[in-house]
């Protein structure tokens, strides 16, 4: 077993800092994050560093490499992924590594892409070049729990968000968007929006709330992710906030099945004209739904309501995260009952930690699966 020393550990943590900047970004790549280290006898020191650009390309090691230059001939490369080997839109990432001279190549997590997969490494040692794998893998992982998921499991990694009254309400009938939690509560939330693929509610909670489902904190408002209904009937009325800003951000309803009546064909259109895809898929098995927002490189999707949709998947046993925001508020009469409160999460879960956001606590748990 390799032993890692103190500047292997922060090095590393570097790459996995960069790789947390564009989670989200990078369509149907990863983000990844490399860093390249070089020591000439004072230290070392790093000489080029990058994460995967948004869009997914170019990849980090190329970024990285370029901007080493020639200092990256003998150096140490970080990288929190297995260097690609295949030659896809752009060249394998583990040739430009071989090319650029590194003497040694330092792994998180090997890459389960069957394109990939232990190729990388192959092609590195092949080269002469020492690779080393595993450093920080826990870290590793859950920097790229998403991609990976995808990958292994061929669905999207699914967090369910819920914001809770005082009283076990997630809102109530009748008062569209009821503020549950406090602004502190919501700016993180938005941020989570902004790391996320898409983003996921049902008719009800569309029609109810007229949401924009987009990102709006300052500086992120570029980062909104793709949005998407649960709508069986195709029942999103075209004045709705969504609909009109689908050309700005996309938007897919999801339907049962194909139009079967002349309403049903003039809402398809209309919606369609609006810019909304629509996506045929049955929802009474939502790992089909799953299965198609894979094959699209969605990698993470963002559950937030409402309390059917959020019985939907949990029942179905695709909810990998659950963050339960809890407010001060108290709902009382007429109000909506949450499927989870902080006494009564589903079986399967475990607690991983508690953060406040103003007077709101967070509390986060994961489903822990058998290994």
């Amino acid at each position: 077993m390799t032993e890692w020393t103190r500047d292997d550990e922060r090095f590393m943590g570097v790459a996995l800092a960069l790789a947390h900047r564009h989670l989200g970004q990078t369509a149907t790549n990863p983000s990844v994050g490399c860093v390249i280290v070089r020591d000439d006898g004072d230290g070392p020191r790093i000489v080029g560093r990058a994460v995967t650009a948004v869009g997914g390309r170019p990849h980090a090691e190329t970024q990285a490499l370029a901007e080493a230059g020639d200092l990256a001939r003998g150096a140490t490369a970080y990288v929190t992924l297995e260097p690609c080997s295949h030659h896809g839109k752009t060249p394998p990432c583990a040739d430009a590594l071989i090319a650029a001279g590194v003497a040694r190549v330092v792994i998180a997590v090997t890459d389960p892409d069957e394109r990939v997969s232990g190729r990388g490494i192959d092609m590195l040692r092949d080269a002469g070049i020492v690779v080393e794998t595993g450093l920080m893998q826990v870290e590793g992982e859950r920097e790229l729990e998403a991609y990976l998921m995808r990958k292994r499991e061929g669905r999207p990694f699914v967090t369910l968000k819920l914001a809770v009254s005082a009283d076990g309400m997630i809102g109530a009938t009748g008062k569209g968007q009821l503020a549950i939690t406090g602004p502190e509560s919501r700016a993180e939330v938005h941020r989570i929006r902004s790391e996320s693929d898409a983003i996921l509610v049902g008719i009800g909670t569309a029609v109810a709330d007229d949401p924009e489902l987009t990102t709006r904190l300052p500086g992120l408002e570029h980062r909104s992710p793709i949005r998407i209904v649960l709508d069986k009937r195709l029942e999103l009325p075209i004045g709705a906030k969504l609909v009109k800003t689908a050309r700005q951000v996309p938007v897919i309803a999801v339907s049962d099945a194909d139009v079967s009546s002349f309403s049903e064909q003039a809402r398809r259109d209309a919606l369609e004209a609006a810019g909304v895809e629509i996506l045929i898929c049955h929802q009474d098995d939502l790992s089909d739904l799953l299965g198609a927002l894979a094959t699209r490189g969605i990698s993470s999707l963002l559950v937030e309501g409402g309390a059917k949709t959020a019985e939907l998947f949990l029942n179905a046993g695709l909810v990998d995260r659950i963050l339960l925001f809890t407010g001060t508020v108290t709902v009382g009469e007429g109000g909506v009952a949450s499927p989870i409160d902080r006494m009564l999460v589903p079986v399967g879960f475990v607690y991983r930690a508690s953060h406040s956001f103003g007077n709101d606590v967070l509390d986060e748990y994961e489903y822990e699966r058998s290994s």
